[in-house]
């Protein structure tokens, strides 16, 4: 299936994985936690269960390192039978402090095609997550001026890039969402009419991963941002 990029004015970009490194931190982050509880279960009943109770806070929490940190002091009180020490809840807080004071590590391509991208196009960040922390990131990455707007959500749904494009004028039509998530970058706009590009990352969250029934053909999926300047000239 052919897919037409002519009309493109706008171009949305999200962050975490797209942009820079991020899911990685998360996956360090479980692993330390795993080791920590270690004398209460394994690894893997460890992960699944800290998992169950992430997409239970999600509602109360949202998305993001703070409500990470709340899911692995929650899990650890109960795994622990209510017995977990100081130290052990201590050291849960300097993960999440680490996983937060982070460098932000760009991703191969990311400030060169931006800046041949500016000018061109009006592009505009659209990210979810901790407000603050998704500031702290832009502001470390140095990318802060290619952006014409910056859109922290509450989550990527439909009706969140609805909601995003009609306060900024934006034609659907003529918008074009880049990202790493299927769930979250592309499949919406595809649904509301807007055009996506996949870039995958070598490592996705559960919560982010599509079944393979609901993929489709309505997007294009390239290896790296590197490849975005072949497909727009």
């Amino acid at each position: 299936m052919e897919i037409e990029y002519s009309n493109i004015k706008v171009i949305g970009f999200d962050a975490d994985d797209t942009l820079w490194v991020n899911e990685t931190y998360f996956r360090e982050a479980e692993l330390e936690f795993a080791k920590l509880l270690s004398k209460y279960e394994t690894v893997n009943k460890i992960d699944q269960e800290l998992f169950k109770t992430e997409m239970k806070n999600l509602p109360l929490y949202g998305y993001g390192v703070k409500g990470f940190v709340l899911s692995m002091v929650e899990m650890a009180i109960e795994l622990s039978n209510n017995t977990i020490d100081n130290s052990s809840i201590n050291r849960i807080l300097d993960i999440g402090k680490d996983m937060l004071n982070k460098p932000v590590e760009l991703l191969a391509g990311v400030e060169d095609t931006l800046k041949t991208l500016f000018g061109d196009y009006r592009l505009i960040l659209v990210t979810k997550g901790d407000l603050l922390d998704q500031e702290r990131k832009l502001e470390k990455s140095g990318l802060t001026n290619y952006f014409h707007h910056i859109e922290v959500l509450s989550d990527k749904q439909e009706a969140n890039y609805l909601k995003l494009l009609k306060h900024l004028d934006i034609n659907p039509s003529e918008f074009l969402m880049i990202g790493n998530s299927l769930k979250s970058d592309v499949l919406p706009l595809v649904n509301i009419g807007a055009k996506a590009i996949h870039i995958p990352f070598h490592t996705t969250w559960a919560h982010e991963q599509v079944s393979k029934e609901k993929e489709n053909n309505a997007y294009k999926t390239i290896n790296s941002l590197l490849d975005l300047k072949e497909i727009l000239k």
